[in-house]
This record gives structure tokens, C-alpha cells and sequence, in this order.
């Protein structure tokens, strides 16, 4: 007889529905074995898919699992704060607490709690510290890659590199927010970019620091084709890099890296808002964390034979 399987639905990084990053959140994923939660992300054919499943050690709360459509993730930042959204709606966290610890791939990663009238209303999660490849060099591939003129690439000054906080991330700075949106993905010269980096990368996160209507400090977009992503409207996991990637080129200063806004998804018609704080003391980035909010778009019941 089948077993069914309760999810809920959410936009994440978004503040109202059809915003944001799309999720699907399993409350209680006991039983599943990790090939069906694989079957069942791309199934669900969202960026990413998580499962909840009791804590395997004392210092988390839960063990929680992400899946892409094609592949498992040690971390990622619309699951973890989609997450959060889900179990605070369904009781699972009180409104009485301040932080919840998620046992990841990575190991713990605390996510600290705002509420509003007993209503969850935005969690920031902690990253790990972040680790920056040498500069790449190659403007031309990676301008290739996005189908965007290399002056684009070229003209921002700025060095390309590979940035990670638990999962790799070739960043790529844009001249302009125009330049950002006519990207369009080439798959071949996709891959040789990717087999070109000093350092095995996840996906390519490209932005622009020009300035809009908004308060955004960056304007972004990610391509991850090789995780079953072929573009992703928000990517918390690749925001605390980007923050990192500010402080480390002085494009913001110390107190301005405390509260950066990454405008993403919105090519896709999902706009995004991921908010980023970067502590830096004496030159050093001493802690990441990437925040946001969450709706309910709704949920379901999956069965499993």
C-alpha cells in the first residue's frame, strides 16, 4: 500500500506569491530512501526539493537533506530559509524561539528567528566562511558562455573568481543591469568554461553593481545547468559569496557590507530580494549570513509506492 507523504509549497526570497524561488518542503521524510528523494526532486522539478528527517546529532534541531532535480546539495539558501518558513507555519518551531539549527551536509547551520504577531516574518541563516580561488583571467570564455560581448566582462575592471560558502561559485561582475539580462546561456561554451576554471565551480552567479530604481546593491542572475539548474530566480548559497566577493574588492565598505540586497530573478519574472550581511573586523570576514522571507503558495500530498 502507498505511503503518503506530505509537502508544502513555498516562494522564497519573496514577500508575496509568484515571487521568489520556488520550493517544496517534505515535513517528515522518514522512510524515504535517498534514491526515491532524488526521483521525487525531479519530480517536483522545482531548483531545489528538501526532506526533513529527526536529528542525528545533539547540536541541530533536524537533519535536513536538499536535492536539486539531479543532484544532492551540502547546503543551499532558498531550501534552508524556505525550510525554516515551513516548519515555524506548521508548529514545528515555536514562536517562542530565536534560532533553529539545521543539520546539513555541511554539518550545523544556525538560522536566527524574527516573528511578528507569532508569525515567522524573515530568518537569516549562517554560512561558512568563505574560501576565494585564485582569479580567472579568461574574460572571453566566460563571455562566450553567457552570450554577452566580453567588453561587457572586461570594461567592470573587476577580476572573476571562484567563490565558495559551502558549495563553488564562479562570480563574474557585469557592467550594467541591460548587459546582466541579455545573457543567454551557451551550453557548449558553458562547458568549456567550466573545465577551464582553476577550481570546480557549481554554477556561474553574474551580476551588476549599477544602480537602479531599488535599493538593490547588486543586480543578478545564476546559471547551474550541470545541477539540473538551468536558472536559478534566487540563490541564497551563492549570495554569501557575493557578499564576500564586495567586501573583498572594496565595492562596499565594512559598514555597508552589515546590509547588502541581491536583486535576482527578475529576467525570470520572479524577482527576488536575498538580503546579505558580511561581519568584517580588521580587514577579516568574520561571520556570513544570508536572510529573507517566505509564502505559502501551497501543499500536497505525495504517495509513494
Amino acid at each position: 500500500m502507498p505511503k503518503s507523504y506530505r509537502y508544502l509549497h513555498l516562494d522564497v526570497f519573496s514577500d508575496r506569491l509568484f515571487g521568489g524561488n520556488q520550493l517544496a518542503v517534505f515535513l517528515d521524510a522518514r522512510g524515504l530512501a535517498e534514491s526515491t528523494m532524488q526521483s521525487i526532486a525531479k519530480e517536483m522539478s522545482f531548483s531545489e526539493t528538501t526532506f526533513v528527517l529527526p536529528a542525528e546529532r545533539p547540536d541541530t534541531d533536524v537533519r535536513m537533506r536538499i536535492f536539486t532535480p539531479s543532484t544532492e546539495l551540502p547546503i543551499a539558501g532558498h531550501p534552508t530559509i524556505g525550510s525554516t518558513f515551513a516548519l515555524a507555519g506548521s508548529g514545528v518551531i515555536a514562536p517562542d524561539r530565536d534560532q533553529f539549527v539545521f543539520g546539513l551536509g555541511v554539518g550545523p547551520v544556525p538560522v536566527e528567528l524574527a516573528w511578528l504577531n507569532d508569525e515567522l516574518s524573515f530568518a537569516w541563516m549562517t554560512q561558512p566562511l568563505p574560501a576565494f580561488s585564485d582569479p580567472f583571467g579568461n574574460r572571453a570564455c566566460a563571455a562566450a558562455a553567457l552570450g554577452i560581448a566580453e567588453s561587457a566582462v572586461a570594461d567592470t575592471g573587476l577580476p572573476m573568481q571562484v567563490v565558495s560558502c559551502g558549495v563553488p561559485f564562479l562570480l563574474v561582475p557585469i557592467t550594467t543591469r541591460a548587459a546582466v539580462d541579455s545573457a543567454i546561456l551557451n551550453a557548449t561554451a558553458y562547458d568549456h568554461l567550466m573545465r577551464a576554471l582553476p577550481v570546480p565551480a557549481s554554477g556561474v552567479f553574474f551580476f551588476s553593481p549599477e544602480r537602479g530604481n531599488d535599493k538593490a546593491t547588486a543586480y543578478s542572475r545564476m546559471f547551474a545547468p550541470p545541477v539540473g539548474v538551468l536558472e536559478d530566480p534566487a540563490t541564497g548559497v551563492a549570495s554569501g559569496p557575493l557578499g564576500c566577493y564586495l567586501v573583498r574588492h572594496n565595492m562596499v565598505t565594512a559598514a555597508a557590507a552589515r546590509s547588502i540586497l541581491s536583486l535576482q530573478g527578475v529576467k525570470m519574472g520572479r524577482p527576488s530580494q536575498v538580503h546579505i550581511s558580511i561581519a568584517v573586523e580588521g580587514g577579516d570576514i568574520r561571520s556570513v549570513r544570508v536572510g529573507g522571507e517566505a509564502v505559502l503558495a501551497g501543499e500536497g500530498t505525495l504517495h509513494i509506492p
